[in-house]
């Protein structure tokens, strides 16, 4: 098989969402920066999909502690404190970077940044372009990432992370031509995303599929957290192949309903006080259980009504809704939406220091593809400031890495290649492997979870791990590649619904009673590390 082509850098990112051109950005300051995409730069993420906005806190009525306090709560107290604290501080001043650098965001008419609620917040902090703010930011990161001088190697797959001595100096990656080859690196950035794409039904783009958690995992990092999925409360239903599509939470921002099939606004019996603005989780919980016990829609889905909104309102803040329901032969101008919860946003992942720092020299990350920052549940709005916050830090903390005479590992790059000349001996399609994954996750750990239908999960999944992919040609080494990560996470977060014997943020066990709340839960985070894993138990609580 054989290496095709070397490079050399000081930097390599790898992930070009908002994280990870954020991170190319500022890690280009201190040497030659390359940046690897599995798709096309700035695309292909999640990030660019992103409706709702950005939380920063802007006026007098609201404060960093506020911000603090509500993203504590809404994370089940399960996020890492000092991580949140950043998020919260450093927020306003990357949200004026996007602004000053060119980003078109809905005014007020004293021409300041508007906001708007979101849910689990008490003040209106959520800042926004219409219902488009994650394309808005990531045409502006564009507009900078043009102006320097990063590499961009755009459609590469990172097979694996390089390393000697314990540290983390490169990657092994291969082409859309199957054609493999080596990008050596001082310090290397994960900002690839999270893993939707392990569920049937999810709003994330194709390359949502956890490349980033398998990488760090098999290269020694710890992960935290892997059972906290979060599953959008509001994701189309019909038609079929729109299955899952984000119904943003902007519209239940500018004041949209949820109704069931008998019409009843059915949240006041699941949070009174914030009904359809209330935590996702919740919201999420709440629509799964009109569903269940029969006060669902024919299509398993319940209603969300803006109709009696005004209609400038409408087509001014939310005319993606719009103009994606009017595809569907629905004005929801008129008529309400049909709406079911959607695997969206894992909220566990690679443990970092607020430097961005993972648990292996040389290795940082920033994004979805970490833990800690928004524990057992994220708020809407606390994404996209994520992406800035973090990838600014994790840019600047590669940056100022050392500059290291670097030994390539012989033995790591047979081993791929022995790994990948395995798959022309395999038995079995990729797409048929993720199609019974997809299927098994969604049915056996969703949103309501239990140790029967886990076990039957880790069974199942373990069978396709065991189970030898097969490829016809060099162009399906990456879809073999990305398919083995896949399994992998579906491993972990199974690993990790299982350890936590509790309900708390998205995770929910129907099998335990608990005594706890949240905050005096006698359980930290789960966590796992290249063939061990287990939970931290506060003895204090117990």
């Amino acid at each position: 098989m054989g290496i095709e082509n070397t490079k050399d850098c000081h930097v390599l990112v790898i992930g070009s969402g908002g994280a990870g051109i954020r991170a190319a950005v500022e890690a280009e300051t201190f040497g030659e920066t390359i940046i690897v995409s599995k798709t096309i730069t700035g695309k292909g993420g999640c990030t660019v999909m992103a409706e709702g906005g950005f939380n920063a806190v802007l006026n007098e009525e609201d404060s960093i502690q506020t911000h603090f306090e509500d993203t504590m709560k809404g994370g089940a107290f399960l996020n890492d404190e000092l991580l949140v604290q950043t998020l919260a501080s450093e927020a306003p001043n990357r949200i004026r970077d996007l602004f000053s650098w060119g980003a078109v965001f809905d005014l007020k008419e004293d021409n300041t940044i508007a906001q708007r609620p979101f849910g689990g917040q008490r003040c209106a902090r959520t800042c926004y372009a219409g219902d488009h703010t994650g394309h808005e930011l990531v045409m502006t990161l564009l507009e900078k990432l043009r102006g320097s001088s990063v590499e961009i190697e755009n459609e590469v797959t990172v097979l694996d992370l390089l390393s000697d001595d314990g540290k983390v100096n490169g990657a092994i990656t291969c082409d859309r031509e199957g054609e493999l080859g080596i990008i050596t690196a001082d310090a290397v950035i994960l900002a690839t995303g999270g893993a939707g794409q392990v569920y049937d039904t999810t709003t994330n783009s194709t390359a949502g599929t956890g490349d980033g958690y398998a990488l760090g995992y098999r290269a020694g990092a710890q992960l935290i957290d892997m059972e906290q999925v979060q599953f959008h409360p509001t994701g189309a239903v019909t038609p079929y192949d729109s299955r899952g599509r984000l119904i943003t939470e902007a519209v239940r921002g500018e004041g949209g309903i949820l109704k069931n099939a008998l019409g009843e606004r059915f949240m006041a019996k699941y949070d009174p006080a914030r009904m359809e603005l209330s935590t996702r989780d919740v919201v999420a919980r709440g629509i799964a259980t009109e569903v269940l016990e029969g006060r669902g829609t024919s299509h398993g889905g319940v209603w969300l009504d803006v109709s009696h909104l005004p209609r400038e309102q409408i087509e001014t803040r939310l005319p993606i809704m719009l103009n994606q329901f009017l595809q569907f032969g629905v004005d929801i101008r008129n008529e309400p939406m049909e709406v079911a919860p959607t695997a969206h946003h894992f909220m566990g992942g690679i443990k970092i220091t607020p430097e961005a720092k993972t648990t292996v020299p040389h290795l940082y990350a920033a994004g979805e593809v970490t833990g800690g920052v928004h524990g057992g549940n994220r708020l809407g709005g606390n994404a996209l400031a994520d992406t800035q916050v973090f990838g600014r830090r994790a840019g600047i903390s590669a940056g100022k890495t050392e500059r290291t005479a670097r030994k390539i590992d012989m033995d790591q790059i047979r081993a791929a290649e022995n790994r990948l000349e395995s798959y022309y001996e395999g038995t079995a399609k990729s797409a048929d492997i993720r199609r019974a994954m997809k299927m098994m996750m969604w049915n056996n750990v969703g949103i309501y979870r239990n140790e029967l239908d886990l076990r039957v999960a880790e069974r199942e999944i373990k069978k396709l791990q065991n189970t030898q992919l097969k490829i016809a040609s060099p162009r399906e080494l990456s879809d073999a590649v990305v398919t083995e990560n896949m399994l992998l996470v579906a491993q972990l977060v199974i690993e990790g619904a299982l350890l936590r014997r509790e309900s708390r943020g998205a995770h929910t066990r129907t099998d335990v009673k608990q005594s706890w709340t949240n905050e005096t839960s006698p359980f930290g985070h789960t966590f796992f590390v290249k063939g061990k894993s287990g939970i931290e138990i506060l003895e204090d609580r117990l």
